[in-house]
């Protein structure tokens, strides 16, 4: 029970001047497969995301994303359609550093989730996770506005496709630059 009162102690101290924030995102998303053939796709990415947390301190994020697919690495080599559209939600710890310039750095770690629509014969939707590491820079723009650049790193593990003769599993890593704007409640 100790432990319990201090834990909602700590944590409430982190977070005593915390403020909601909500959140848009457009970037680039390029990824490389881990496989015999060196497949790739890159698209462009949009996010909206909603987070609690101190802009210098800490935060917890959840984003929701979309990737429009034009790759066609998951369907069937005899189907006509490309692999679906992405939808996606990741949930991120942040932690932004105040070095007194104007710009605050900051590192985050999360994970995520997500599916899009394929064209095979057994199956029509692949389901992934992803483990995500990033940087980036928040811009004050006033209290309760900020403009934010980012990088980030994705590895990210798939569904198994199966091909009635045996399972495929793919895994892929991911680099992903985009710039965002946060309004600040």
């Amino acid at each position: 029970m100790k432990k319990i009162i201090l834990f909602l102690l700590v944590t409430s101290s982190i977070f005593a001047d915390a403020k909601v924030y909500v959140g848009v995102g457009y970037g680039m998303f390029d990824e490389t497969f881990k496989s015999e053939k060196k497949e790739k796709n890159s698209t462009e990415l949009a996010q909206i995301k909603i987070g609690y947390g101190k802009r210098e301190a800490y935060a917890v994020e959840i984003s929701l994303e979309y990737m429009q697919n034009s790759s066609k690495i998951f369907s069937s080599a005899s189907s006509s359609s490309i692999d679906g559209d992405k939808y996606g939600m990741n949930v991120s710890l942040l932690k932004a550093f105040d070095f007194d310039i104007h710009v605050l750095p900051y590192m985050k770690v999360g994970f995520g989730s997500g599916y899009f629509d394929i064209d095979r014969a057994l199956q029509d939707r692949i389901f992934y996770s992803s483990l995500n590491i990033g940087t980036g820079i928040f811009i004050p723009m006033g209290e309760n506005f900020d403009l934010e650049l980012a990088y980030e790193h994705r590895h990210t593990s798939y569904q198994s496709i199966d091909t009635v003769v045996e399972k495929i599993n793919y895994q892929s890593g991911s680099n992903i630059a985009y710039f965002g704007f946060n309004a600040r409640f």
